[in-house]
């Protein structure tokens, strides 16, 4: 088993809290500490659990060193599909959905504290589908249940093992977002304080998919009365589609900023020939994501070079960034000017190996996800608030959705997310209803 490629610290910089779990006169767990107090939260569909919480302010303290100074217990662990209906079906370039078929990840510590996490399923972009998901979810949630008391860094490294590289990196990254926030949870800490605390609010762009021109110019009005500065916009189906589509929602938001997002579907060619008819009627997109296909690496570069040099646009590798070699690759060879984060494509633990790597070789960064509840979505603006490095963020895809699942959690006012002091990263599921 490889190691994940971060250099952890294994210094100390707290307490960590340690409940012994006694049971009272009805039977049910009970979890005492001279330094908790105990609080009532709901979980299972609105059954009440006792959690045990710190009685002090918590402290200021680091992912690398919760990695490896948190021993994980865990009691229960499970998967179960997450299905949510969109609002209308999102096409891209690629492929085509109609609802949201993701697997929820809940996993249950000795010591009371549930974690959770979201696999997202995107056909076409994460390699697995919602079965074979659920039986890989299974198989890692059967291992986190046998195993005994472990760090949490030891046992990231086990769950690598089990659905190893971007095979399985959707699943991967569920388990990792539900062993991270219980850990986050235990010790009283928001997880964008455990990522460095930068800052408690983003701002998101928000998605417009393949549509007509007349529904594309409808959403960018209705997106731009919600505030909505950003838009990005689907592209790489049909070039002089594309072009029709852009001139309608400049007409319907004049002021607003272009991220275009081909999804692969270009050749360079066409890529380049986007831009030059962009020019001629004075739209000029902010970020042209992934133009070509994902292993067209002298296409890449080549449209990256144009577009800079020519056009002033900065071109972000998405489908084409899957590992630390690709990171090396697109920065030595001049490829692409920003690398997209996504969990469900690296996982966690692979996604923060890339942010350090791209740091250090001077890309720039976004974050974005495939189709995600609040659920995997506020793991990751977590994360960029946190880490505070991201030039674009891209975490709109809730509100997409017909319906949100999701219990508390991160606040929304139109772009912007606010994350408050709750535990982890404080949303959760009525877990009953998950069938």
């Amino acid at each position: 088993m490889g190691s994940t490629g971060l250099s952890f610290s294994s210094s100390f910089l707290g307490c960590l809290i340690s409940p012994c779990r006694l049971h009272n006169s009805t039977g049910a767990a009970e979890i005492r500490n001279p330094n908790l107090n105990l609080c009532r939260t709901a979980d299972h569909g609105g059954a009440t659990m006792t959690m045990a919480v710190p009685s002090v302010k918590p402290n200021t303290f680091g992912y690398k060193n919760l990695l490896d100074t948190f021993m994980v217990d865990v009691q229960r662990a499970e998967g179960r599909p997450l299905n949510v209906p969109l609002i209308s079906p999102f096409t891209i370039a690629s492929s085509r959905i109609d609802q949201v078929g993701n697997v929820a990840i809940r996993v249950e510590l000795r010591n009371g504290c549930v974690g959770w996490g979201e696999a997202p399923i995107l056909p076409s972009v994460t390699e697995e589908d919602q079965p074979i998901a659920l039986a890989k979810a299974a198989e890692a949630c059967e291992h986190l249940r046998r195993n005994p008391a472990m760090t949490l860094s030891s046992l990231l490294m086990e769950i690598n093992g089990i659905l190893p590289g971007h095979q399985f990196a959707s699943v991967r990254a569920g388990v990792e977002m539900a062993l991270i926030d219980a850990a986050a949870k235990s010790i009283g800490t928001p997880l964008c304080r455990l990522f460095g605390g930068v800052t408690n609010t983003i701002t998101t762009d928000i998605t417009i998919p393949i549509v007509s021109p007349a529904e594309a110019a409808e959403l960018a009005s209705k997106y731009c009365k919600q505030g909505f500065k950003t838009l990005k916009l689907k592209v790489g189906k049909n070039l002089n589609a594309d072009i029709e589509v852009l001139k309608a929602i400049r007409t319907a938001h004049p002021d607003c900023s272009f991220i275009l997002d081909a999804n692969e579907g270009y050749t360079s060619t066409e890529a380049i020939q986007v831009l030059e008819r962009l020019q001629e009627i004075e739209i000029v997109p902010i970020l042209f994501e992934q133009p070509v296909h994902r292993d067209d690496w002298e296409g890449l570069g080549h449209v990256n070079r144009v577009a800079r040099n020519k056009y002033g646009v900065s071109v972000a590798a998405d489908e084409s960034c899957r590992s630390l070699a690709d990171v090396e690759r697109i920065a030595k060879e001049n490829l692409a000017e920003v690398i997209n984060i996504k969990l469900a494509k690296l996982g966690v633990i692979g996604a923060l190996e890339i942010i350090e790597l791209a740091r250090v070789l001077g890309l720039h960064l976004m974050i974005g996800g495939m189709v995600e509840t609040r659920l995997a979505m506020g793991f990751a603006g977590h994360l960029a608030a946190g880490f505070g490095c991201f030039k674009y963020i891209d975490l709109d895809t809730p509100i997409l959705l017909a319906e949100d699942p999701v219990l508390e959690g991160y606040e929304v006012y139109g772009p912007v997310y606010k994350y408050r002091n709750s535990r982890g990263h404080g949303g959760f599921l009525h877990w009953d209803n998950i069938a």
